[in-house]
């Protein structure tokens, strides 16, 4: 019987691991695939406090040595399926299954990619699907945002603040974001909208050069860019814990910041919950808050 088990080993399950180990906590965590989550594809983070410059290979190498060493059992099997007894739960996987006091489910999410040819391998060498992370990057160079939503809009926004010029591409003839930002960016004059075309092909050497932009007429346009940002959705992973636990209609779990779940001792850290900020800082802290917050759940229940 665990204390808690974590599902996901990124920034907020391994931070929640820490918290829970220096509170003598049993832990187990269970991750689908290899630790760091999403931030193992960030070649330069500089915006994380006290840590002005480091890989995201290396922060997540630097979190996973730290969690291990307190004692925390990691596991790479993906949890297909969890059930509450109320008194304790179990977490299933493929090949075992695990009880539990405590579930902190750290699955983050995976961005929505346009899926054309060399976009994997130039992620971190002109693809970036986070403005904010990598925007600093391109100062004074030229970038395209693809997207028609608030992400988008926004990131395009705060883009053109630091950039030469940024093109904002969207397949339809209008914008689904909010219309103060819109009129926003339409009051910028580094701003150029591109409606009613998708992205079709990168050029690229050892990074990307310029994209190819097809309207819905058929006809294409070359655009030189040191940039592009992929703004179109993202994919929360929780599909698998649907039967028990409440998401709203994006998939993402109902918590808020306290990171309560609507089952009892089940909590949501980081970027699988409802919530406006989505950075390696507040995934962090999700994972202390949802830690905490099982630890006081284990005390208070240790005479059930």
């Amino acid at each position: 019987m665990y204390d808690a088990i974590i599902i996901g080993a990124g920034p907020a399950g391994l931070t929640a691991a820490i918290y829970a180990r220096r509170a003598e906590k049993k832990v187990l965590v269970l991750e689908a695939k290899s630790y760091g989550g999403q931030i193992i594809n960030t070649l330069d983070i500089e915006n994380y406090p006290a840590e002005e410059h480091i890989s995201g290979f290396d922060f997540a190498t630097k979190l996973y040595n730290q969690a291990k060493n307190l004692g925390a059992e990691i596991v790479f099997e993906k949890a297909v399926e969890i059930k509450d007894f109320k008194s304790y739960k179990e977490v299933i996987t493929p090949r075992n299954t695990y009880q539990t006091k405590t579930i902190i489910l750290a699955t983050g999410s995976e961005n929505r990619k346009l899926n054309i040819e060399k976009e994997e391998e130039l992620i971190g060498k002109g693809i970036s699907y986070c403005a904010t992370c990598d925007g600093a990057f391109y100062k004074k160079k030229r970038v395209a945002v693809v997207g028609g939503g608030n992400t988008a809009l926004e990131d395009a926004l705060y883009l053109s603040n630091l950039v030469d010029t940024v093109y904002l591409i969207h397949r339809r003839d209008s914008f689904r974001g909010e219309e103060a930002t819109l009129n926003q960016l339409k009051e910028k004059e580094n701003v150029q909208m591109i409606l009613n075309s998708n992205v079709v092909a990168l050029n690229a050497t050892d990074r990307l050069k310029s994209i190819e932009v097809e309207d819905l007429e058929g006809n294409k346009q070359t655009i030189e860019v040191d940039g592009l940002f992929v703004a179109v959705g993202r994919i929360p992973e929780n599909e698998n814990f649907r039967q028990i636990i409440q998401l709203d209609s994006a998939g993402y779990i109902e918590a808020g910041e306290d990171c309560h779940t609507n089952v009892e001792g089940i909590y949501a850290a980081g970027d699988n919950r409802v919530k406006e900020v989505r950075q390696l800082v507040t995934a962090a802290s999700d994972g202390a808050i949802a830690a905490t917050e099982a630890i006081k759940y284990i005390n208070n229940h240790q005479e059930d």
